[in-house]
């Protein structure tokens, strides 16, 4: 690792004026106050509840207590100079039933959220969906129903009409891959199904709510900017076989192309739907639907944590080269495997391949040139520990330092990005994992409460602060 100070500095010039730069977060995994003031339950509630579904049978209901912390989130956020914070709607928590009927208390604390950032000069990124469907919907057949996709749109238009006035950034849904195939086809995500053939139809929902959301809120506010967050990988074959190269298109075509051909071209990729056709006749897709998810987008929202080298021996996956679901996450492509590269891994396991930031925001640039990009996640788990009021976290700092060289180079290479914000914020529910696995730039006593800054989170708070004082000097 390269000096803090140096390093920080170095990489401060090299961003542009008026860059984004924040953390992100997401209701479930921080807000917690589950049963307070009308909330209703979303299938997250109910899936932590059944046995064996969360590794330390945690759940939700506290988190973090987000909720009942505005003030402290926000100085927070504040004392780390960032410019920008990214957060969640719990849709369960403005509409309770997920239909037209709204809570109050649900509006008025984001409406309080939003106040508290704006009053601090720190620009809200809101994010409409990040998982948490209210279980009144899944109980209706949830994402494979064309029906939660309207009731979507109809949520997306109640938050903008309370909070468009203030925010104009919008991020419609959050990692759709991830709501589709591990909530529907390997059932290791809320609501915990392992139905493949009704996956691509809630991918294909997904991707409905999105466009009919994104042209909502674009009819009610031109200027506002639209966004959809996909969680993309650089995808390499394990080596020249015909097998490994085809497994590779497969999962690049599920993970990477799917969504995107969707959002950007308005329409999907022909190779994939091929594949697909093997479980599933598309009996979903109505006339328009393509038109209306190819809604206008500024901004494309990239996720990125690792990268995947990919077998077509499906018997050669190595638990510490597998991602979440493996093969039973990618529908018709069950044959598949992964291998490991050799790189060094997270606690996840997650292979660290700053390299494959720059090559997945230059590939997008390359095929969509008309849309700016943004990342929107980006960051790592490792086992912090609390020693006499600090958390030396090492790793994560690397990590954060040589990910954001990696989007620097980026942007030497003629890239549009926009914005960085870190993942998380603090540490948090980190979903099937309960509270085993740390992101944070901020250490959280899950006991407690009481959050301390990590080494990682001052260094990029300060990188932050000599940017922006660049940058506004001039």
């Amino acid at each position: 690792m390269i000096n803090e100070i140096e390093g920080a500095a170095a990489l401060a010039a090299r961003f542009p004026t008026g860059f984004t730069w924040g953390a992100a977060t997401s209701s479930y995994q921080v807000e917690g106050a589950t049963g307070a003031d009308g909330r209703g339950r979303s299938i997250w509630d109910s899936f932590v509840n059944e046995p064996g579904r969360v590794v330390d049978g945690s759940n939700g209901d506290t988190a973090i207590d987000s909720y009942r912390n505005i003030a402290g989130d926000v100085a927070t956020i504040k004392s780390l100079g960032l410019n920008s914070y990214r957060f969640s709607l719990s849709w369960p928590r403005i509409c309770p039933d997920g239909d037209g009927r709204v809570n109050p208390a649900g509006l008025r604390y984001y409406s309080d959220l939003v106040d508290a950032l704006l009053a601090e000069g720190i620009t809200p990124w809101i994010t409409l969906y990040h998982w948490d469907l209210p279980q009144a919907l899944e109980d209706q057949g949830g994402w494979p129903v064309r029906e939660t996709a309207l009731r979507f749109a109809d949520f997306a238009l109640i938050a903008h009409t309370a909070l468009g006035d203030r925010v104009k950034h919008w991020i419609t849904v959050n990692e759709p891959w991830c709501a589709a195939f591990l909530g529907y086809a390997s059932g290791e995500h809320a609501p915990g199904r392992r139905e493949p053939s009704e996956s691509i139809a809630a991918a294909h929902h997904l991707m409905l709510a999105h466009g009919l959301a994104a042209r909502a809120i674009k009819a009610a506010d031109p200027e506002a900017t639209v966004s959809i967050g996909i969680n993309f990988y650089p995808i390499h074959a394990a080596s020249d076989a015909p097998g490994d190269l085809d497994a590779a298109r497969r999962v690049d075509g599920v993970q990477n192309r799917w969504f995107t051909d969707a959002a950007l071209r308005g329409a999907y990729p022909e190779d994939v739907v091929e594949d697909f056709k093997a479980i599933t006749d598309f009996d979903f897709i109505r006339d328009g639907d393509l038109e209306t998810i190819h809604a206008p987008v500024d901004v494309l929202s990239v996720n990125y944590y690792s990268r995947f080298t990919v077998t077509g021996n499906g018997g050669s996956t190595s638990a510490s080269a597998a991602p979440t679901g493996a093969g039973s996450a990618w529908p018709a492509n069950e044959h598949i495997g992964f291998v490991p590269a050799g790189l060094p891994v997270t606690d996840m396991g997650w292979e660290i391949e700053p390299a494959g930031l720059t090559e997945v925001l230059t590939r997008l640039h390359r095929t969509y040139p008309e849309v700016g990009l943004a990342v929107t996640e980006n960051g790592a788990a490792f086992p912090d520990k609390l020693d006499e009021g600090r958390v030396r976290d090492p790793e994560r700092l690397d990590y954060v330092q040589q990910h954001l060289g990696a989007c620097a180079d980026a942007i030497d290479a003629g890239v549009p990005l926009v914005g960085y914000f870190a993942w998380s914020l603090a540490d948090n529910f980190e979903w099937a994992w309960g509270y085993t696995k740390r992101f944070g730039l901020v250490y959280v006593d899950f006991e407690t409460g009481e959050r301390t800054v990590k080494d990682s989170g001052r260094w990029y708070g300060d990188l932050v602060r000599r940017a922006r004082s660049n940058r506004e000097a001039e």
